[in-house]
C-alpha cells in the first residue's frame, strides 16, 4: 500500500511538471512614448530574449504619437522577422497608436486594440514639420504608401484603406478598425486577448502557420534597463536641452572661477549626456551655433552694459536654438517653445548677473599685497628730507619723498620699493 502511495505522489508531481513544461508563455513589453532609436532597442531586446527563452509570443502594449521613420521601419524588420508571433495590443482605454504606431500596428502578427482607442494618421512628415514641394510630397508619399502595402497584404489586412492613411491621413477608433478588417481583435483587457487569439491559426510573414493557446499563459513583463530608461528619459528634446544648458551654464561658471571644479564637473557630464542624446535624434547642429552665439551675447551685455539690447539678443538666439535644436516630425520630438524661453529667460538673467558681479570685481581696486598699499594713507613719524619713518595701515615703513614733508604730517603712498615705500605729502 505504501508503494502504491509513492507511485502516486511520482506520477503527481511528473504530471505537474510536464504540464508547466509545456505552459504558454509570453514575453510583454510597454511602449508607452515616442518611436525612437531606444524603442527599437527595446522591441528588439525583447524578441531575441523570447527567441532565448522559447516563449510562445511577444506582446507590445503601444501607446504612441509617433516617431522617427527611421526607427519605424527597424522595428518593422524585427517584427516581420521575429521568430515567435508578435502581438502588437494598442492599450489601455483612451491610448492611440498614431503615424508610426499604425505602421507598427499593421506590421504584428496579431493587431489588437482596447475599446475606446484609436489608430491611423500615417501621412509622413518632413523632419521639423515644414512644408514639402509637391515633387518631394509625392516621393516621399509614394516610399511609405508602397512599404505599408509591403507588409499588410501578406498579412491579410485591408491594404485599401491602411494606405488611406498614408496618403490621406485617415483615421479610425478600435471598431471602425475591426469592422473594417484593418486590425483582428478588440480586447478588453490582456486576459481577454489571450482568450480570443486562443485556438486561432496564425499565418506568420513567412507563410508557416502557428496555432497559439495562450489562456493561463505565464507572462513574463520585460522592462526597460537602467541604461535603456535614463536615455529614453534623455531622448525627449525638451530634458535634452535643458541638460545641454544646465551644463553649459556650469561650464561657463567654471571659467569663470578657476578651480571651483564642481561646475566644472557637471558641466562636462551634463554636455556630454546631452550630446550623447541629441546624437540619437534628428539634430540640427547648426543650432549650436545660435546656442553659443547666446552666451557670447550675455557676456558682451555684462561687460558694455548696454541697458538689456544685448541680453534680449542673447535670450532670442537662445531660444530659437532650442526651437531648432531637434529636428523632430511630430510636436512631441521636438522642443517646445515654453521650455525653450523658461530656459532661454532664466539662464540669461542668471549668466548676466554672473558676469557683471566677475567684471566689477576684476575692476575693484586691489585691496592686498603691494597693490595694495598704493594710495594708503599714513603719517610722518619723522622728517622725511628725503628719508625717514611713516606709519602706514598699521605698521612702520621706511620711506622717501621727493620734498621734504614734516614729523606728524599725513602721506600717501605713491609706490613701493622692496621694503621701502615713496611717499609724498598729502
Amino acid at each position: 500500500m505504501f508503494k502504491i502511495r509513492i507511485a502516486c505522489v511520482v506520477c503527481l508531481v511528473a504530471l505537474l511538471a510536464s504540464t508547466a513544461a509545456f505552459a504558454s508563455s509570453v514575453v510583454k513589453i510597454r511602449v508607452d512614448d515616442t518611436i525612437q532609436p531606444i524603442s527599437a532597442e527595446y522591441i528588439d531586446r525583447a524578441i531575441e530574449h523570447a527567441r532565448q527563452t522559447g516563449a510562445d509570443a511577444v506582446l507590445i502594449e503601444l501607446k504612441t504619437p509617433g516617431g522617427l521613420a527611421d526607427s519605424t521601419r527597424e522595428i518593422i524588420e524585427k517584427i516581420l522577422n521575429a521568430p515567435v508571433p508578435v502581438i502588437v495590443y494598442v492599450a489601455p482605454t483612451g491610448a492611440n497608436a498614431a503615424s508610426a504606431g499604425f505602421f507598427i500596428l499593421e506590421s504584428a502578427d496579431i493587431a489588437a486594440m482596447a475599446p475606446g482607442t484609436n489608430t491611423g494618421a500615417a501621412h509622413p512628415v518632413t523632419l521639423g514639420g515644414e512644408k514639402m514641394d509637391d515633387i518631394m510630397k509625392t516621393k516621399v508619399e509614394n516610399d511609405s504608401a508602397a512599404f505599408m502595402r509591403s507588409f499588410v497584404g501578406p498579412r491579410g489586412r485591408n491594404v485599401q484603406l491602411a494606405e488611406s492613411a498614408v496618403r490621406e491621413s485617415r483615421s479610425w477608433t478600435d471598431q471602425e478598425a475591426l469592422q473594417q478588417h484593418l486590425i483582428d481583435i478588440v480586447a478588453k483587457d490582456q486576459d481577454d486577448l489571450f482568450q480570443q487569439i486562443s485556438g486561432r491559426t496564425i499565418k506568420r510573414f513567412d507563410g508557416k502557420q502557428v496555432k497559439l493557446d495562450l489562456v493561463g499563459a505565464k507572462v513574463d513583463e520585460m522592462p526597460m534597463t537602467l541604461r535603456q530608461r535614463i536615455l529614453d528619459f534623455l531622448l525627449d528634446p525638451n530634458i535634452a536641452f535643458l541638460v545641454l544648458a544646465v551644463g553649459a551654464l556650469a561650464l561657463y561658471a567654471e571659467f569663470n572661477h578657476p578651480g571651483a571644479v564642481v561646475p566644472g564637473v557637471v558641466g562636462v557630464i551634463f554636455i556630454l549626456l546631452a550630446l550623447f542624446a541629441l546624437n540619437l535624434l534628428p539634430t540640427r547642429y547648426a543650432a549650436f551655433t545660435l546656442i553659443m552665439a547666446a552666451f557670447v551675447l550675455f557676456v558682451l551685455e555684462a561687460k558694455f552694459g548696454t541697458h538689456g539690447i544685448l541680453g534680449l539678443g542673447g535670450i532670442a538666439c537662445l531660444t530659437l536654438g532650442g526651437l531648432l535644436l531637434v529636428d523632430g516630425p511630430i510636436p512631441e520630438m521636438r522642443v517646445n517653445i515654453w521650455m525653450a524661453l523658461g530656459v532661454s529667460i532664466p539662464l540669461g538673467a542668471i549668466t548676466v548677473f554672473l558676469m557683471s558681479i566677475a567684471i566689477r570685481a576684476r575692476r575693484n581696486k586691489v585691496v592686498t599685497g603691494e597693490q595694495g598699499m598704493i594710495g594708503a594713507i599714513g603719517e610722518a613719524r619723522t622728517d622725511i628730507d628725503p628719508e625717514g619713518k611713516v606709519f602706514v595701515l598699521g605698521e612702520l615703513w621706511n620711506a622717501h619723498a621727493a620734498s621734504r614733508v614734516g614729523i606728524g604730517d599725513h602721506v600717501v603712498v605713491r609706490k613701493v620699493e622692496g621694503l621701502e615705500l615713496e611717499v609724498e605729502k598729502k
